[in-house]
């Protein structure tokens, strides 16, 4: 896809939100320490986080729904800096529990608004390689932005990881203010029917479908540098390395998928979730040994993004005429999902069950998705021969 201003600042803002959201999960070790709670205590920040992002998405997409969509994105923004801000400065676990609550409360407005907008910059038959686009920000920010955090967290304390989180911010407004033009709000937008899509049958079964397969990914990558540290006995450089592998994964991952998205959506996320089941189970096996599980984590990075774009267009599809708040719902899902899979890895550990049964549970997920996408897929062949 050629160079798009406006799909660039959009992706710089998808950076510094894949930042915030991604770095506290390479900085349990440290914040579990310095607030002296443990690591799945710690790990409840995440999952604080996705709620935040379940509870504003429809909060702040509904309340705004008559905005200017560039005065929306970049007020969006500014709650983004904002929250970053206050985590820099938390003096305690609730202080920083609060903060990334309020952090988390653009998120889902801004990808949900962010990838209408991004599918209306391009012709129709490349929509999902504009919003892969604008999520390869998201993806970025795994390869520079979250290890570099992991690395100022550990070498110069969590709290100045978070006034750089907050500085990105403030760029990622200005870019907004400048790539974009004044994109003014759908005449006569009508708040009863995008609440009455998100009771259709195909947006909820799509909205499910997130939450499972995001809680996938999350359920072990939360809990990746305990993993890393723990299993495959890493060293401080070599986990960030991993991390930066995890992270060319994730966008390899995001510009496959936007590109078989626009082939077909079904056949990406089956291929994606078989895939994403099967490497966990061997990752899982492999962790002790670092070059097999290198090529584990890329795989599973690759596997976990290819399919963002498919799951967003699905939605995005079934809400057809009304797409605003099913788009900001989706993003929920995907944090439910993260939520649900931060804790989900976090029981594992706490009931002693091993590091290894982690990789396990979020395969089991993965598989989970791949058998709520297949009986999807087979409910409409049923219905055509009745």
């Amino acid at each position: 896809m050629k160079l798009n201003p406006g799909l660039l600042a959009l992706a710089i803002g998808a950076f510094g939100i894949g930042v915030t959201e991604f770095a506290p999960m390479g900085m349990l070790p440290v914040i579990a320490a310095d607030l002296h709670v443990s690591i799945p205590s710690a790990g409840l920040l995440v999952s604080a986080y996705a709620l935040g992002v379940l509870i504003g998405a429809p909060l702040m997409t509904l309340t705004t729904a008559r905005l200017d969509r560039r005065t929306l994105l970049i007020a969006l923004m500014a709650i983004f800096t904002l929250g970053n801000a206050l985590s820099a400065l938390a003096g305690g676990y609730a202080w920083l529990m609060a903060a990334r609550v309020v952090t988390a409360f653009n998120h889902g407005a801004f990808f949900g608004v962010g990838a209408v907008v991004a599918a209306g910059l391009v012709p129709p038959e490349r929509r999902a390689g504009a919003v892969a686009a604008m999520f390869t920000g998201l993806t970025v920010a795994t390869i520079g932005g979250v290890p570099l955090a992991t690395w100022a967290g550990e070498a110069i304390g969590w709290r100045p990881a978070f006034a750089g989180i907050a500085a990105i911010g403030a760029v990622a407004m200005a870019a907004l203010r400048l790539a974009l033009p004044p994109l003014p709000a759908p005449a006569g937008a009508d708040l009863a029917a995008e609440l009455r899509v998100l009771a259709r049958g195909r947006v909820l079964a799509a909205l499910a479908l997130t939450v499972v397969g995001a809680s996938a990914m999350f359920t072990v990558f939360t809990y990746i540098v305990p993993i890393l540290r723990e299993r495959t006995h890493a060293a401080t450089a070599t986990v960030t390395a991993l991390l930066m592998l995890y992270g060319v994964g994730l966008t390899i991952g995001n510009m496959i998928g936007g590109r078989l998205a626009d082939r077909s959506i079904e056949r990406t996320l089956i291929g994606s979730f078989a895939l994403l089941a099967a490497v966990l189970v061997v990752f899982a096996a492999v962790m002790p040994w670092l070059p097999l599980a290198a090529a584990a984590i890329l795989v599973w990075g690759i596997a976990s993004f290819a399919i963002v774009p498919p799951l967003q267009m699905r939605v995005m599809a079934a809400a057809g005429e009304a797409p605003n708040l099913a788009s900001a719902m989706n993003i929920g899902a995907f944090n439910l999902g993260n939520a649900i899979g931060a804790a989900l890895g976090g029981g594992v550990i706490a009931a002693g069950l091993g590091l290894p049964a982690v990789a396990l549970a979020g395969a089991a997920m993965a598989a989970a998705a791949l058998a709520l996408l297949l009986v999807a897929a087979r409910q409409p062949r049923v219905a055509a021969a009745a």
